[in-house]
């Protein structure tokens, strides 16, 4: 167990390792119930958070529908990725917002001032806590536990979209690049649902598995492979920016300059097929200079080698990385690693 954003969280349940490829296999459950929900209500709900994020959540065309995106400063760096639900409220359009655990206090504060002169509201909801089950046979062993209601609900979700079933608010997301669902649902229902889809055979993933599932699926980790001195173009996020029309998000200007100037750095992918483990802040060198650093790195249990993301100046060359005062070369490639329990990335 260790300390988590505040949270007591188990780095595993016996190990690491069969956590990972039970996710990849079969079914895994995880209790990400540290992560905060945030419902938005008002009618400048919509305008709020065109004007608050980097993504526009004009592209969610159906409730339910789920969008990834950044909170930025106005300097263009990442205070937080976070997912948006499209939901429908009593008073019109409705959001549920998801944000990491770590940057609660921050993001919240954040996103109160933000509401200035726009009609809406934010509600905290700590008495919510999620279930992710993830894994290639996570749907169907859920359906066959939950309530038949549910299971139908489940049934008819499609990817990164999610649908009110009684209380709980379930959705195709998750953290690991493998099917699933993530429910969120009262704090009181959690405990029994864990234990009944623990008794069906679905196993306990902690973080330690959690880590190297979301590396492989090219994920990126806040606080590691962005904070708030990196804009999501430098974050391999180019894709959940939206510059369509005159939007006038926050950061927007400061990324603008940053493409007319040039991108200095990017984020990439690495792997080392030598033995030794990629690790963070283990420094990179191309034609002797150093050019940049890993952000995340870890063993690949699924391609049994080393894998990482790391941030260099951009355009480098042939990439070495140093591991205990020895240069090893690695090999530069573009996430995700792995998809579906197999190698997806291609070497040059």
């Amino acid at each position: 167990m260790v300390d988590f954003g505040g949270w007591d969280m188990p780095i595993h349940y016996g190990s690491q390792l069969e956590e990972h490829h039970v996710v990849r296999r079969d079914a895994g459950i995880c209790d990400v119930s540290h992560m905060t929900v945030i419902d938005l209500c008002g009618p400048d709900a919509t305008a709020y958070l065109r004007y608050l994020l980097a993504n526009d959540v004009a592209r969610l065309d159906m409730p339910g529908k789920a969008l990834y995106s950044a909170m930025l400063n106005e300097a263009g760096g990442v205070l937080d990725d976070l997912i948006v639900y499209l939901d429908t409220g009593p008073n019109g359009v409705a959001y549920r917002i998801v944000v990491n655990c770590a940057t609660r206090e921050k993001d919240l504060a954040w996103m109160t001032k933000q509401t200035q002169g726009f009609d809406c509201q934010l509600t905290e909801r700590p008495e919510l806590a999620i279930l992710a089950i993830q894994g290639p046979r996570s749907l169907s062993r859920v359906s066959a536990v939950v309530e038949e209601a549910h299971a139908a609900v489940i049934s008819r979700l499609k990817p990164f979209v999610g649908a009110w079933s009684g209380n709980w608010f379930i959705a195709r997301t998750g953290y690991t690049g493998e099917k699933g669902v993530e429910i969120i649902l009262p704090g009181e229902d959690a405990q029994q649902l864990w234990q009944q889809l623990v008794q069906a055979g679905i196993k306990p993933v902690g973080l330690g598995a959690r880590d190297t599932l979301r590396l492989e699926a090219g994920m990126n980790l806040y606080g590691s492979d962005m904070n708030e001195q990196v804009t999501p173009l430098e974050a391999n996020m180019a894709t959940t920016v939206s510059f369509d029309g005159d939007r006038a998000f926050l950061g927007r200007a400061r990324l603008e300059a940053q493409l007319a100037a040039g991108i200095e750095q990017e984020l990439t992918g690495l792997v080392l097929l030598e033995r030794g483990v990629l690790r963070a802040h283990y420094p990179l060198f191309s034609a002797g200079e150093q050019v940049g650093e890993i952000t995340s790195g870890a063993f690949s249990p699924t391609l049994e080698h080393s894998i990482a993301l790391a941030r260099v100046k951009s355009g480098v060359g042939d990439l070495e990385v140093e591991i205990r005062g020895k240069r090893l070369p690695v090999h530069k490639v573009k996430p995700p690693f792995a998809r579906n329990g197999k190698q997806v990335y291609k070497l040059d």
